[in-house]
């Protein structure tokens, strides 16, 4: 019996992505090249498919194409253990927590900056306009005392 064969565009309908991106994942090596019929078009398997939908699925939970590489890659390996996959997405949830951390200090600053710009007048006494002229980058509040 034949092996399944799918189109570039089957292919991404029933990956849910656009032609776009199942040839930009070729071009990566985050899904194999498959064969070429005689008259040249590729010929994808539902196992390319099934890895699309694993990437973006990845994705999804904020790990980048290089990590959902990786993560394929410990799928495939026979002799990959599910610690080394837990260790990757251990490393995730830090990475995250830590955007959280910032997201939560930018959101704190700026519930001090629009308390701090009561009322109406001039934009010359601004507190948030003025926050936004000193100095970036340095973890302190820019509310001036």
């Amino acid at each position: 019996m034949a092996t399944e064969t799918l189109t570039t565009g089957e292919v991404a309908d029933q990956a849910n992505v656009n032609v776009q991106t199942v040839r930009y994942y070729e071009r990566r090596g985050l899904i194999p090249e498959p064969p070429r019929s005689s008259g040249g078009f590729r010929q994808y398997s539902p196992d390319h498919v099934s890895r699309i939908r694993f990437i973006k699925r990845a994705q999804e939970l904020g790990f980048t194409l290089e990590e959902a590489n990786e993560l394929l890659q410990l799928r495939v390996t026979p002799e990959a253990d599910r610690a080394d996959v837990r260790a990757v997405a251990q490393d995730k949830i830090e990475e995250v927590e830590a955007k959280i951390r910032d997201l939560r200090r930018i959101w704190d600053t700026l519930d001090e900056l629009v308390e701090a710009c009561e009322g109406h007048g001039s934009t010359s006494e601004c507190p948030i306009l003025h926050a936004m002229e000193g100095p970036a980058g340095n973890g302190t509040s820019v509310i001036q005392e």
